[in-house]
């Protein structure tokens, strides 16, 4: 990913922050026959290796898993994103020399991927993803609600996925590289709007209070 000085984030807690709250990624394998990208949600064990350890799940239909891999798998979490028009700059109004951009937030995660079939580890691993999802929820749904051998004609549909984080590459691009009336516009701009996203984006772009 490219990632100018200006938009790094080389924060532990903050990339953490964007995996967590993304939920759902985009795994990444370089294959033989070319790439292969399936979207499906990942949690990050932290208290493993030096990165964490990144858990998930596939279709055993799903081919990605029979391709063998060449190099790292990445994974890809992205956070907020919204538009900016150039309307909203002071520049606009004192040189016109202004273009449209994207802010964004995103996290790469890249590490060795191992799929696993063995049922007690599946049985982990959804559990572990279903109790991270549900936990907010006033009446939690469990794995457990689900009868047994339910349960385990399920687990034999899936291929676990395990990735043992080597590095992240953080990039969080919030106007950060215009000046600062620029900045406050945008800000504006975008908490006008009526999309959460957009508002949420609004409230990280910095600007002075």
């Amino acid at each position: 990913m490219y990632v100018p000085p200006a938009f790094k984030d080389d924060e532990v807690e903050s990339i953490r922050a964007t995996i967590w709250s993304a939920g759902l990624a985009n795994l990444v394998t370089a294959t033989a026959d070319g790439p292969i990208a399936t979207p499906l949600p990942l949690f990050l064990d932290e208290t493993e290796g030096e990165h964490g350890v990144l858990y998930g799940h596939l279709a055993k239909a799903n081919p990605q898993w029979r391709s063998a891999p060449t190099g790292e798998a990445l994974a890809i979490f992205m956070g907020p994103e919204a538009y900016v028009t150039p309307s909203w700059y002071a520049t606009k109004q004192e040189t016109g020399k202004v273009v449209p951009t994207w802010n964004y937030i995103a996290v790469h995660a890249y590490g060795p991927v191992e799929f696993f079939h063995e049922p007690e580890r599946l049985l982990e691993v959804v559990t572990l993803l279903t109790n991270t999802h549900e936990k907010s929820r006033a009446k939690p749904w469990a794995v457990s609600d689900a009868p047994t051998d339910f349960v385990a004609s399920q687990l034999r549909g899936i291929i676990g996925v395990r990735i043992p984080v080597t590095r992240f590459e953080g990039k969080r691009k919030m106007s950060q590289n215009r000046p600062e009336a620029d900045r406050i516009g945008v800000a504006a701009g975008l908490a006008a709007y009526e999309k959460p996203q957009d508002r949420e984006v609004a409230s990280l772009i910095p600007i002075p209070a």
